[in-house]
């Protein structure tokens, strides 16, 4: 019986120390602001509106050309904490990021990571960002509609390009409804 009685006590015990430590982690995960006018609820970067209050790393998605393994690999480039809210960074931090978004090869970003590989005009590995992918991607097309290669002509036609079928799918315009005979 008292063997039971102890048993059951250091089983309590142990459940409350993992509970301590869970509420102490959960603690230090919550949103710290520093002070009141240090935060900032958006934030302009690379021509786009950030949100303040989202993670530093999930908050870089929202430019145009970086995912979240990028805006990763950049933070970690960065030096810069991944439980940091974006509102939270200061201007130092700020600028080293942008800094490394737009010259991924010079902090030893591998070229396989980059979303324009071989470019077609110079062979060059880069990194598009923002306004800079929208261009690149409208030269790409008009490239293609020019040497009026199969995937342009699909692109000027407005019909699917990559080889769906198209017999009763993507259908628009007018709609032309079926006569009943009487």
């Amino acid at each position: 019986m008292e063997w039971d009685a102890a048993k059951i006590l250091r089983r309590k015990s142990i459940s409350y120390l993992t509970l301590d430590s869970i509420s102490i982690s959960l603690h230090q995960q919550s949103l710290l602001v520093p002070e009141k006018g240090q935060f900032q609820h958006i934030l302009r970067v690379l021509n786009t509106n950030v949100e303040g209050k989202n993670k530093i790393m999930f908050a870089m998605t929202n430019i145009k050309g970086v995912g979240r393994r990028y805006a990763n690999l950049v933070c970690k480039k960065a030096d810069i904490d991944l439980k940091k809210r974006a509102g939270e960074l200061t201007n130092e931090e700020l600028e080293r990021l942008v800094t490394i978004m737009q010259n991924p090869t010079q902090y030893k970003v591998p070229q396989w990571f980059l979303n324009r590989q071989k470019n077609f005009v110079d062979g060059k590995y880069t990194q598009l960002l923002a306004n800079g992918l929208d261009n690149q991607m409208r030269e790409d097309l008009e490239r293609l509609k020019k040497i009026r290669a199969h995937r342009g002509l699909r692109h000027y036609w407005g019909v699917r390009v990559r080889g769906q079928h198209t017999k009763t799918t993507g259908r628009r315009g007018r709609v032309v409804g079926v006569s009943k005979k009487k």
